[in-house]
């Protein structure tokens, strides 16, 4: 059987990209004259044949999506990516569309390894669901002849479509809540620098310590995972301060304050009674000791629905562009944050 030729092959034979070589064959505007002839011999040598339309309204074209993963992220029995996987799956679905998953785990992605659902050409554009190193996304940019669209990730260039929770206002909101009730003496726990959403929620608390007049106890801020590989390490990196505790904890995301009260009740402290514990996310489906985290919920639908509508777009147009999308959450108080500082009424 002849193999059908795509814009794909095309670019892949002349180094360029897949946009280059869909303007010069649709005699649009940004390719030289020079180059775009020369796409076009080529494409004639190759055997290209444009595709012709037969009518039918583009939004009902089915398109497999592939998504992508890091390891770490699943290594949990619970996890917010299997959550929003499941999400961008049923947003696909509406459309037609079927969804591919592939775990790229720490070697192949130290050794930029391409993902076989690129490399065996078995999905029609890519979503790069939560944080992978730079270089490795880098890797990704300049290697893909499919469109990339990241999930709860964003790209530090500013030149990919992105799609993330507004973890900074998230964060923000969970510290003022905890300032609101009687809490000045607030911890953070999150390792910094190992992914984007931990950094976002760490600068929307110090937001908050700021506005507070608050400055913040190095001490307190407490990482919860290897920067390198991104696993959560319990015993290794959660380690409680010595000398003064805070009276709060605002943890990353709902499993490291999960993680968190277990070591403080180690430690002798009941949660709310002693320190009162925040996380983000609220996808648990069960805490520890039976008490709810006081979190800020992630919109994973609206999140899954906006990543699925870019990527089919881009899919059908190489050259469409929607920038960085923001999807608002919603703060959500439980048990374990307490009031304190209030003088009591007797009446």
């Amino acid at each position: 059987m002849t193999k059908t030729i795509r814009m794909a092959d095309i670019a892949q034979r002349l180094g360029v990209s897949v946009v280059t070589v869909s303007k010069a064959l649709s005699d649009q505007k940004g390719v030289s004259e020079e180059m775009r002839e020369k796409i076009k011999q080529t494409a004639d040598e190759m055997g290209y044949v444009k595709a012709v339309s037969k009518g039918r309204d583009k939004s009902h074209k089915s398109y497999t999506l592939g998504v992508i993963v890091a390891e770490r992220f699943l290594s949990e029995n619970q996890s917010f990516y299997w959550k929003l996987y499941q999400e961008v799956s049923k947003c696909a679905a509406k459309k037609s569309c079927f969804t591919l998953l592939e775990v790229i785990n720490h070697q192949d992605e130290k050794e930029f390894a391409m993902p076989k659902i690129l490399l065996e050409e078995k999905a029609d554009g890519l979503l790069i669901m939560g944080s992978f190193r730079r270089e490795y996304v880098d890797f990704l940019k300049k290697k893909s002849l499919k469109p990339l669209v990241n999930l709860d990730t964003f790209d530090g260039e500013g030149v990919m479509d992105s799609v993330v929770s507004n973890n900074t206002v998230g964060a923000y909101t969970v510290t003022n809540y905890l300032f609101d009730q009687g809490h000045k003496n607030i911890g953070f726990v999150g390792t910094r620098l190992s992914t984007t959403s931990i950094d976002d929620r760490y600068f929307g608390y110090l937001k908050s310590l700021m506005e507070h007049g608050r400055e913040v106890n190095p001490a307190w801020i407490i990482d919860d995972r290897d920067r390198i590989s991104g696993k959560i390490d319990y015993e290794g990196k959660m380690k409680l301060p010595e000398g003064e505790m805070p009276t709060a904890f605002f943890c990353n995301c709902d499993v490291t304050a999960n993680l968190m009260m277990r070591k403080l009740k180690e430690a002798g402290y009941s949660v709310p009674e002693d320190i009162s514990v925040a996380g983000f996310d609220n996808y648990l489906d069960e805490q520890l000791f039976g008490i709810g985290i006081t979190t800020y919920e992630i919109n994973t639908r609206e999140m899954a629905k906006r990543a699925v509508h870019i990527l089919t777009r881009k899919i059908e147009n190489p050259e469409y562009y929607s920038g960085m999308c923001v999807i608002a959450g919603k703060f959500i108080p439980k048990e374990s944050v307490r009031q304190i500082g209030f003088p009591v009424l007797f009446v």
